[in-house]
C-alpha cells in the first residue's frame, strides 16, 4: 500500500537581543507553536531569561555572545553568528530587533531566506549621528531581508516614509488569551510590593465596581522596561496633577532597566517600584488602569494584556498603539506621546468616570480577543515562512508582491548554501 511522504518540517533559526521584554515574549510565543506544530527551532541568544524558557519549550538553544547595542564588537559578533549557522545549517533564519537584525543580514547576506523583523525602527531609538547611520544602514540591509514583518501599519508607513525599500508583511502582535484573562486561574491576588521594591505577600482583591483598589484607593500601574523608550519619567511628570484630582492614588511601575535609580529619584512616596516579575498578569487584573506611555513604540505588548485581563488602559498615539485599540478605546485612550498633561487628564478621566471605565474595559477585553490572539499570529507567520520556503504560495524563484508597489528579491533555491565558517 502505498504512503505517502512525511511532510517536510523545516529548519528555522530565531536570532534575538535583548533577551526581556516584549521581543522575548514574541519569540518565545512563536517557538512553542512552531515546535508543537513540528518544526525544528533553534534559538541564538545571549542567555538569560530567553534562553532558559526555550530551553523548557524544548527548543535548540545556542549561545550567541552580543551586546545590545553596536559597537567595537560587531565583528566579533557577526563572526560568531555566521559559524552558528554554519552549524545549525538552518533553511529559514527569522532576526527579532535591530541589533539581531544588522548582525543576521550581515551574516547571512541572502544565502539563506531572511526575515527580519524590527520590533519598533532603530532609527527611532537613538539620535543625531547614531539615528542616521541608523537609518542609512536599515536602507542598506534591506536588501537582505526576503521580508520584513511589521506589527502595525503604522510602523511599515514609519519605514516607507525613511526610505527603507523592502518586501514587507504586516502581523500584528498577539498574546497568549488562555494566560491573560481576567480571572486568574484559582484565586484573583493583588501583589504587594515591599519597602525595598521586591514583590512581596499577596492577598486577596475587593470588588473593582467601583475602580478603586481592595482598600478604596485608585491604583494605576505601568508595566515595561524602565528606559527612556517606556517613558516612565514622563507619566511621573504627570503625576502630580493625578494626586491633585485622587489624592490617594498609588503608582506601580513594573519592571527593570537603566533608568530605574533616575526614576526612583523622581518619584514621591505614592510610588512604587517592584523590578522584574516573572508575570505581570496578577499588576494587570490588580489595576484600575494600566499606563504606557511611551516615545516609541512597533506595537506594544503590555496594552494588549492588560486589555485580555479585563482592565482599561491609557497609552500614547505612537506606532501600533491606534491599530491595537477598538474605535471606542482610541476616542478616550489615546494621548499625545511626551505630554504629561493630556495623559494626566486621559488617567483622571477614566478613574473618576465609572460607567466609562466599565464599558471600555469590556470592549477592550472583546477586542483583543478578536484580533491579539497569539494562535492568529503564529498562523500568519507560518504561512510567511511557507511562502518563502516554496512549500506554498509564490515559489522561491518567483517575485511576490510588495505592499509597496515593488517586488521582493527571492533568492533561488541553488544559493541557498550555509555560511561558512
Amino acid at each position: 500500500m502505498h504512503q505517502s511522504a512525511p511532510a517536510h518540517r523545516p529548519r528555522v533559526l530565531h536570532l534575538a537581543q535583548p533577551v526581556d521584554g516584549g521581543v522575548a515574549r514574541v519569540v518565545l510565543d512563536l517557538a512553542r507553536a512552531q515546535l508543537a506544530a513540528g518544526l525544528h527551532v533553534t534559538a541564538a541568544c545571549p542567555g538569560g531569561a530567553l534562553a532558559a524558557g526555550l530551553r523548557e519549550l524544548g527548543a535548540d538553544v545556542r549561545d550567541w555572545r552580543a551586546g545590545r547595542s553596536p559597537g567595537p564588537g560587531l565583528p566579533g559578533e557577526v563572526r560568531r553568528l555566521a559559524r552558528l549557522i554554519g552549524e545549525v545549517r538552518p533553511e529559514l533564519v527569522h532576526a527579532h530587533s535591530a541589533k539581531a537584525g544588522l548582525a543576521a543580514r550581515l551574516a547571512v547576506r541572502g544565502r539563506v531566506p531572511t526575515v527580519f523583523q524590527p520590533h519598533a525602527w532603530s532609527f527611532e531609538a537613538v539620535g543625531g549621528l547614531t539615528a542616521a547611520l541608523a537609518l542609512r544602514w536599515e536602507r542598506w540591509g534591506a536588501r537582505w531581508a526576503d521580508r520584513v514583518v511589521c506589527v502595525s501599519e503604522a510602523e511599515r508607513t514609519t519605514g516607507l516614509r525613511a526610505g527603507v525599500r523592502a518586501a514587507y508583511t504586516v502581523i500584528p502582535n498577539g498574546i497568549d488569551t488562555t494566560h491573560f484573562t481576567p480571572q486568574a486561574p484559582e484565586a484573583t491576588e493583588t501583589p504587594q510590593v515591599t519597602e525595598g521594591g521586591s514583590p512581596g505577600p499577596q492577598r486577596s482583591q475587593g470588588s473593582r465596581g467601583s475602580q478603586t483598589a481592595d482598600d478604596g484607593n485608585p491604583l494605576v500601574v505601568c508595566v515595561g522596561r524602565l528606559c527612556r523608550q517606556k517613558a516612565q519619567d514622563v507619566l511621573l511628570a504627570a503625576w502630580p496633577e493625578i494626586l491633585t484630582r485622587l489624592p490617594q492614588a498609588r503608582l506601580v511601575l513594573v519592571g527593570d532597566g537603566p533608568d530605574r535609580e533616575v526614576l526612583r529619584q523622581q518619584a514621591p512616596p505614592s510610588v512604587r517600584f517592584t523590578g522584574a516579575v516573572p508575570d505581570a498578569a496578577p499588576w494587570y487584573r490588580a489595576a484600575d488602569l494600566v499606563v504606557l506611555p511611551s516615545r516609541w513604540e512597533g506595537m506594544a505588548l503590555a496594552p494588549l494584556e492588560a486589555l485580555a485581563c479585563g482592565t482599561p488602559v491609557v497609552v500614547t498615539d505612537v506606532d501600533g498603539a491606534r491599530e491595537s485599540l477598538p474605535p471606542a478605546l482610541a476616542a478616550h485612550c489615546l494621548v499625545p506621546p511626551e505630554d504629561p498633561v493630556a495623559l494626566a487628564g486621559a488617567v483622571t478621566g477614566l478613574l473618576t468616570d465609572p460607567p466609562l471605565h466599565a464599558a471600555l474595559a469590556g470592549q477592550g477585553h472583546r477586542h483583543v480577543l478578536a484580533t491579539h490572539d497569539v494562535r492568529h499570529t503564529a498562523e500568519r507567520v507560518a504561512d510567511l515562512y511557507r511562502e518563502l520556503l516554496g512549500t506554498s504560495g509564490p515559489g522561491r524563484g518567483a517575485p511576490a508582491a510588495n505592499v509597496d508597489g515593488g517586488t521582493a528579491r527571492l533568492v533561488p533555491s541553488e544559493c541557498r548554501e550555509s555560511i561558512p565558517s
